[in-house]
């Protein structure tokens, strides 16, 4: 495009227009509406009105119009909405809380009660193991803290996982989440 002293141009990949000052072959000086002094190429910028224009009717007509058009309008960038990833997420729970394993604990001492939580808890284990299952949480209660340390005890007997406290939102402190490792060999 060809720019004389005194057009008004406007920089394309950018929000700045100016005075064209002087043209040196393919360079251009715009002093910007804030009084800078500015070299850019002659590629980088569009004629808005030239001195001798007039104001509404050239520009407005002007295909020159329609490319700032284009780069100012606003397109909204279509949003999908991210479901939270289930596989953080554990795939097997077992409540250990005794009237859940049990109808009745009538007859059962607090040993019974803990050989029967433990049993669940080495069984559900293997369970997880035999299918693949990486991710279970033991549910166990506050209590006195026997459970939760006969449970470390028998999850130390194992060389392919790891335990820690399950998420305090949803289980409070009262649970441990087991990572069983798939590939070990």
């Amino acid at each position: 495009m060809n720019f004389k002293k005194g057009d008004t141009v406007s920089v394309l990949d950018e929000d700045m227009s100016g005075i064209v000052l002087k043209i040196e072959g393919q360079s251009v000086s715009v002093e910007t509406t804030d009084g800078f002094i500015l070299n850019f190429e002659a590629h980088e910028l569009i004629k808005i009105k030239s001195e001798k224009a007039l104001d509404s009717d050239l520009f407005f007509n002007n295909p020159s119009h329609k490319v700032i058009s284009e780069k100012e309008e606003y397109k909204p960038r279509k949003s999908v909405r991210v479901k939270p990833k289930e596989r953080f997420e554990p795939t097997m729970e077992v409540d250990l809380h005794i009237h859940n394993l049990t109808k009745s604990t009538r007859n059962m001492g607090n040993y019974d009660m803990l050989s029967l939580q433990l049993d669940t808890a080495k069984h559900k284990l293997e369970f997880a193991m035999k299918n693949r299952i990486q991710k279970i949480v033991f549910i166990h209660g506050v209590g006195e803290g026997v459970l939760k340390m006969e449970l470390e005890y028998l999850f130390n007997h194992y060389d392919n996982l790891k335990y820690y406290d399950a998420n305090y939102q949803k289980y409070g402190v009262g649970a441990t989440e087991v990572y069983i490792f798939q590939n070990v060999k």
